[in-house]
């Protein structure tokens, strides 16, 4: 009976949580980053840190929406989780310094000590960078109660062994070829009218949603979710970007991977649209097959005349296939990677590569 109710309501319910997930305002986000920007800038460490680093020594993971939950039918993370561990572990060792971007508790659909309980393992391996002084945690929509709840300080202190700063924001800031470059790093949620913590919003979620999602096991982040145009949100936070002189934007929150500005999907057709301009007939075919893969229906090819390449998203870590996607900044270069099971053992692909000096930003 499940698994009939699955087929039947899995779309109706996934367009359903969606409609009541995302609707951002594009004056609501324009003026909240650049508040954001700005109280970083004027008040270090209040909103945000703002830390200068060395292209070429410094190293971070980023990672961000892993929703860690209470391991039953609504823990969209379980099956992540031995790749999330494995990459941590990975990342300590090569001496990174790793930022969560937020969303890293589900905590609209459980309780704190219900997620505490469950997660103990992730939380031993982030209180290794923590206890390096390797760890920023910044907080997203749905774990809120980092930033407003009185409690916050206990709980995070039973978690990590000591109280630690959970922020908004985060500034890196550093120079290339003698030019500055600054990379803002948030949850994304900022301007979106359902998720950035509104009652409706979190009542959905907790009273309607989770208990549907438990019972039908329903995990809407398919990898095929990537395989589309940016989302509104995505395209709003890149337009943010592309307006703003020497800087990179880095957010989470929709779970669909950005990598210099484009999607999976996007990068396919900007591909396709340089091999037609080297007439490389067997690169346009093999690119033409890739897309045609991809099943899709009513897209019309973008045009990426004049695009930059300022913003990126760094995907999530609760994919329904147990994949997480995550941004390295590390050896002058910024990447989009992904950790996934080959044989049941987690192993680290890269997607895309670039050079920061090699970016086409605003000047």
């Amino acid at each position: 009976m499940r698994r009939f109710l699955q087929r039947l309501f899995y779309k109706p319910v996934s367009n359903l949580a969606n409609s009541f997930s995302s609707r951002p305002d594009k004056k609501r986000v324009n003026k909240a980053l650049t508040d954001l920007c700005r109280d970083i800038h004027d008040n270090p460490g209040k909103k945000g840190p703002l830390m200068p680093f060395d292209a070429g020594a410094d190293k971070f993971i980023i990672f961000s929406d892993q929703h860690k939950g209470a391991r039953d039918g609504a823990d969209i993370f379980a099956k992540c989780e031995q790749n999330y561990l494995a990459a941590l572990h990975h990342y300590y060792e090569k001496g990174f310094t790793y930022i969560n971007l937020g969303d890293s508790e589900e905590l609209w659909e459980n309780l704190f000590v219900t997620v505490k309980r469950h997660n103990k393992k992730t939380f031993e391996a982030e209180k290794l960078f923590l206890n390096d002084d390797r760890f920023i945690k910044l907080f997203g929509n749905h774990d809120l109660y980092w930033d407003n709840d009185p409690l916050a300080a206990l709980s995070l202190t039973q978690i990590y062994g000591r109280a630690i700063k959970v922020y908004e924001g985060l500034i890196l800031k550093t120079e290339l070829n003698n030019k500055p470059l600054e990379i803002l790093l948030t949850h994304g949620h900022q301007g979106d009218l359902q998720s950035d913590g509104n009652w409706f919003s979190k009542w959905f979620v907790s009273d309607v949603w989770g208990p549907l999602q438990g019972y039908l096991s329903i995990n809407p982040n398919t990898p095929a979710y990537n395989n589309q145009l940016k989302t509104d949100h995505n395209r709003m936070m890149y337009e943010w970007s592309s307006n703003h002189s020497n800087t990179l934007l880095i957010t989470g929150h929709t779970h669909q991977p950005v990598f210099c500005s484009m999607t999976h999907l996007e990068i396919l057709y900007h591909n396709l649209d340089e091999a037609r301009k080297e007439n490389n007939v067997a690169k346009m075919s093999e690119i033409e097959r890739q897309i045609a893969g991809l099943h899709l229906k009513g897209v019309t090819e973008p045009n990426f005349s004049g695009y930059l390449d300022s913003y990126f998203n760094s995907g999530c870590c609760c994919f329904n296939d147990g994949d997480i996607t995550g941004i390295e900044i590390a050896d002058h270069c910024i990447r989009l990677i992904k950790w996934n099971y080959k044989h049941k053992i987690s192993e680290r692909l890269m997607l895309e590569e670039c050079r920061l000096d090699k970016l086409k930003i605003k000047r």
